[in-house]
C-alpha cells in the first residue's frame, strides 16, 4: 500500500519523518502542505494527481472545543465541516447550505458533512471525534459555542476539511490524525501542551503507518 503522509508544517511530523528514514520505509511519501485550507487543498490535490496513493494520512495538532478534554490526547476525525464559510446575519451564522448556495448531499458532502467511514476509523483503536475547519483561529465566544452546539465539533483545525474533501472526491481511503495541543479560546500559550501533543501524535502516527504498510 502506497501512503501519502501530509501535514501543514514539518515540525509536527518530523519525528515520524526521521523514523521512516531510519527504518527505510519506502511506501510513504511525505507532503508538507503549508498552513490553511487553501494551501492544503491545492497541495493534496496536486499530490493525488501525480502519485495516486492508496491511502492518505493527514497529521497535526489541533485545538479542542471541549474544555474537559485532556491535552495531548490523540484522536481520529470522522466528520469535517467548514465552520466560517457563509454569512453572519441577524446575529446568527448561516452556512452556504443554509443559504442554498451549496447542496448538502452532493459528493463529497453527505448531510452537509465530509464524513470518513467508521470502518476505516475503527481499525486504529483511538477516540473518534468530529472536527471543524476554519480560516482563523477562533477566539469569539459566540463562534466557539456555534461550532460546539450547531456543528457538533470537538476539535478545530485549519486544514482538516481539505483532506476530507479531496479524498472523498477522489475515492481514496484516508485518515485525519490529530493531537490536542490547546483549548480553543485560551490564548495563554503557557497553558498549551504543544511539545507533548507532537510527541504523542508521532507515537500513534508511526503505529498507524506500520499497520497500513503491512496491508
Amino acid at each position: 500500500m502506497q501512503i501519502l503522509l501530509c501535514a501543514a508544517t514539518s515540525f509536527e511530523i518530523q519525528p515520524t519523518v526521521d523514523f521512516l528514514k531510519k527504518e527505510q520505509i519506502k511506501k510513504v511519501d511525505v507532503l508538507i502542505t503549508g498552513v490553511g485550507l487553501t494551501a492544503a487543498t491545492y497541495h493534496i490535490t496536486k499530490a493525488v494527481n501525480q502519485k495516486r496513493p492508496d491511502f492518505i494520512l493527514q497529521a497535526g495538532v489541533a485545538g479542542s472545543l471541549d474544555e474537559s478534554s485532556p491535552l495531548s490526547k490523540v484522536v481520529l476525525v470522522k466528520d469535517e465541516v467548514i465552520g466560517d464559510s457563509g454569512v453572519f446575519q441577524n446575529n446568527s451564522f448561516h452556512s452556504l447550505f443554509d443559504l442554498n448556495l451549496a447542496e448538502g448531499n452532493t459528493n463529497p458532502w453527505h448531510n452537509s458533512r465530509l464524513s470518513n467511514s467508521i470502518e476505516t476509523l475503527q481499525q486504529f483503536d483511538l477516540p473518534i471525534v468530529n472536527g471543524v475547519t476554519v480560516n482563523e483561529i477562533s477566539t469569539n465566544v459566540d463562534r466557539i459555542n456555534y461550532y460546539k452546539s450547531n456543528l457538533d465539533a470537538q476539535i478545530e483545525s485549519l486544514e482538516g476539511a481539505a483532506l476530507h474533501y479531496v479524498a472523498l472526491g477522489e475515492g481514496i481511503e484516508f485518515l485525519q490524525v490529530r493531537s490536542v495541543s490547546n483549548i480553543i479560546g485560551e490564548r495563554d500559550k503557557l497553558k498549551s501542551q504543544l511539545a507533548e501533543a507532537i510527541a504523542n501524535l508521532n507515537v500513534e502516527l508511526q503505529r498507524i503507518i506500520l499497520k497500513l504498510a503491512n496491508q
